[in-house]
């Protein structure tokens, strides 16, 4: 059994390492010494390996990990950007071969080049990923992501709503998004608990300086507000040695913070050398002898962001600052006269006990539109209907009755399930629109179908099936009924 699945059932609080792996003998050289330490303050450690983070150059996580001297315990990353169902079939068969039976799927942040209206590129999202890889490996560890740091209503609530989905699609565990907002660490916990079947969860965390900072502005779903870089810029300004030395000082009060809150452990990122490990190991030890518990933590960690002749450090920024169960997100009048018109119209042709729905259903499943003719002629006829409505692009497997009438495709990944990790007070990580899961949001809040958006478990679409008409699948006799949270298997957890 692996280092992280033991600690997880022993209930032991444990690190994980982030690797990402790029093309450097040096690099691979200091994480095998980090790792060969085992531990850090007695806590197991281990070592997360990043799937297509950043350059093309990087190598895959099972072709890093071959490149060790002495291959880790480890958790490789399947990012969704730019794949389809075989890809993630593919690499839970190699990872099958080498004994590995653990992997934390993310649908991944924009692939670099990606521009929506010019080439179309498809993501595997979290929750179908789930499905397959649950399916396909029962008894494996297999982890998701969450993002708490929302500071809307919409992405707020509907990130929370895809972690139910996540839990329910076959997750064992959840890690948290990079942040530092201590009030969304303890917000995500508590939403935790309050599952019907709760599970580990582990904090995402890094040593924050002013350089990281700027260098966190472009990566999608993180929070560093224009006050906390200004701290840190004033800690930069007294010299490098003494900004650095504040910024591990941090990581470990937070280390320490969220193993209080209940956290099973941490993800660390940013620690590429030995040295940076004893250097957060000894403050660690120091933190860890001050602080027994959050009344004591509390104000170590208020004072760790503070300097002399500087205003208040705030965390969330200042267009939004949404804590969960709070309610200000309301429908506009379109939203809810486009939902019940377009419900109402897919009442009269798809539910099948309609009289006009048997008429629609028998029409579209005549043979003729069974040959390639007929079915290229079908096929423009629903997309050129669709498309100006909804944004269609014709999935060949229509999932519209799941997401409230909102087509997955005018999202730029095609998401179905929920928005990614990437917003930013409901602008989508493209910028060029907003979510539209917020949209989502908002039209089921208002018609009462909430519940939509964190049981409808929807699974990926083919790439077999695109670019021809959905209408006769749809009334195929014994067509798949919807898959809801309950009907998933579960893994039986290991006594």
């Amino acid at each position: 059994m692996s280092l992280l699945k033991t600690a997880l059932r022993e209930k032991r609080f444990v690190c994980v390492m982030e690797f990402v792996p790029k093309p450097s003998a040096q690099r691979f050289a200091d994480m095998q010494a980090i790792l060969a330490r085992q531990q850090l303050c007695g806590w197991p450690l281990s070592v997360a390996i990043g799937d297509r983070v950043g350059s093309p150059l990087d190598l895959s996580p099972l072709d890093a990990l071959a490149s060790f001297t002495h291959q880790p315990d480890a958790l490789p990353h399947f990012s969704g950007k730019d794949r389809e169902r075989h890809h993630l079939l593919a690499q839970l068969q190699r990872m099958q071969a080498a004994g590995l039976e653990q992997l934390l799927l993310l649908t991944g942040d924009r692939l670099p080049g990606h521009q929506p209206g010019q080439r179309t590129v498809r993501y595997l999202e979290s929750v179908a990923a789930l499905l397959i890889a649950r399916q396909a490996c029962p008894d494996w560890l297999l982890g998701a992501a969450l993002n708490p740091f929302k500071y809307q209503e919409e992405e707020g609530a509907a990130q929370y709503f895809k972690g139910q989905k996540k839990l329910a699609a076959g997750a064992d565990f959840l890690t948290l998004q990079l942040g530092f907002d201590a009030d969304k660490h303890h917000e995500a916990m508590h939403w935790m608990r309050r599952q019907p079947a709760p599970k580990p969860m582990l904090a995402c965390l890094m040593s924050l300086t002013h350089g990281r900072a700027g260098m966190l502005e472009h990566v999608a779903g993180v929070t560093v507000t224009a006050s906390m870089r200004e701290m840190l810029a004033a800690e930069s300004q007294v010299s490098k040695a003494f900004a650095q030395r504040r910024s591990v000082d941090r990581l470990a009060l937070q280390i320490i913070g969220v193993k209080l809150m209940g956290y099973a452990g941490v993800h660390l990122s940013g620690i590429h050398a030995p040295q940076q490990l004893d250097d957060l190991q000894d403050r660690l030890a120091h933190w860890q002898a001050q602080v027994e518990n959050l009344e004591q933590w509390a104000p170590a960690w208020a004072a760790s962001w503070q300097m002399p002749d500087l205003p208040h450090v705030t965390f969330h920024p200042p267009q939004g600052n949404w804590r969960h169960g709070q309610a200000r997100a309301q429908a506009s009048f379109t939203e809810k006269a486009r939902y019940h018109l377009l419900h109402g119209a897919h009442d009269l042709l798809f539910e099948r006990g309609q009289w006009l729905s048997k008429a629609f259903g028998w029409a579209v499943r005549q043979p003729l539109w069974a040959t390639g003719t007929g079915a290229r002629l079908l096929h423009g006829v629903e997309r050129a209907v669709k498309r100006p409505l909804l944004g269609c692009d014709t999935c060949g497997r229509c999932r519209l009755q799941d997401t409230l009438y909102t087509c997955p495709e005018t999202c730029p990944k095609g998401l179905a399930n929920g928005p990614c990790g990437g917003t930013t007070l409901n602008r989508c990580e493209f910028g060029d629109r907003e979510c539209i899961h917020s949209v989502k949001y908002r039209t089921a809040k208002a018609v009462g179908q909430t519940a939509v958006l964190s049981e409808r478990l929807i699974p990926c679409v083919e790439a077999h099936s695109r670019h021809r008409s959905s209408w006769p699948q749809w009334f195929e006799p014994g067509a798949p009924a919807r898959l809801s949270a309950q009907s998933v298997p579960r893994s039986q957890p290991e006594s």
